[in-house]
């Protein structure tokens, strides 16, 4: 369970979450396509602007009776050494990617979801607010020391963090050389499909590979030559809980961001891959 260092504001969305598995199996059924349309991006990156927009995704009313018993997407914002497409790498499908998913835990579970997510960084004492928290495309991350022991002390004290949308050996090697920097000494462990993550809301039969829209408008499941094959691995603290799950050679933000974008890539991987296991992971990391 999440350690009490954690605001108390979240023992509502424990309980809620708790109660929701009950609809397992029906609510990919009940997900339709949306045709949000594409927001055009350009080279130079503004986030306040970017940040304003909703794109397309429904606005809802929250629950007045559960105003500060809600759950907030919360992305991880970090330091990085790269700039690509005009964005730094921590605002890769952001906020469409954050977005979507929140609609969607809000639509189809019995969670209290916020409208907005926010994003956090790792410094910042708020990010104890949050025992969910979303980090992307770690496979140019370059954490700065005091990064590097926010990060530890998120960690230490029951934070998980979902890390998302890297590939191939390279990527992986930097991500594992910062992790060892915040957590000395711990190693991954490559989680079976049997794991409850896999099944704790959606049973899924396979571990999903979720490829950019761009891949799979070219005919491809996956990046690089050298990831041909998803990994879900995590880092465990003592108890055996699930600090990091770091989804490796899939991209999961891609489902979630471009659902609304391609009808075909929804059916293909948002509806029956992306959406699901997003849920199982939110629903694991808010009840363990």
């Amino acid at each position: 369970m999440i350690k009490q260092l954690f605001n108390n504001r979240f023992k509502t969305v424990l309980l809620l979450v708790a109660g929701f598995a009950t609809i397992a199996g029906t609510a990919v059924a009940i997900a339709q396509w949306q045709d949000y349309g594409y927001r055009r991006r350009g080279r130079r990156f503004d986030e306040e602007a970017v940040g304003s927009q909703r794109n397309g995704v429904p606005m809802w009313e929250g629950d007045v009776q559960f105003k500060e018993d809600v759950f907030t997407f919360a992305r991880i914002k970090y330091t990085s050494r790269y700039i690509r497409w005009g964005r730094p790498d921590w605002a890769v499908d952001w906020p469409d990617a954050d977005l979507n998913l929140s609609f969607r835990l809000q639509q189809l579970t019995s969670m209290k979801v916020a409208p907005e997510g926010v994003l956090v960084e790792l410094t910042d004492p708020e990010i104890f607010d949050y025992p969910f928290t979303y980090l992307i495309e770690p496979g140019g991350m370059d954490l700065t020391e005091a990064e590097v022991e926010g990060m530890r002390n998120y960690l230490e004290r029951g934070g998980f963090i979902m890390v998302d949308d890297f590939w191939g050996e390279y990527e992986w090697n930097v991500f594992e050389s910062q992790m060892e920097r915040v957590l000395p000494g711990k190693r991954w462990i490559d989680l079976d499909l049997s794991h409850p993550i896999f099944h704790i809301v959606y049973d899924l039969k396979e571990k999903p590979q979720i490829p950019s829209i761009s891949h799979y408008y070219n005919g491809y499941r996956t990046e690089r030559s050298d990831a041909r094959e998803p990994h879900y691995r995590a880092y465990l603290d003592d108890e055996g809980r699930i600090m990091v799950i770091a989804c490796h050679n899939t991209d999961l933000g891609d489902g979630w961001e471009r659902e609304g974008m391609d009808r075909g890539y929804f059916e293909t991987y948002s509806e029956p891959w992306a959406y699901p296991l997003g849920i199982n992971i939110v629903t694991y990391a808010m009840t363990h």
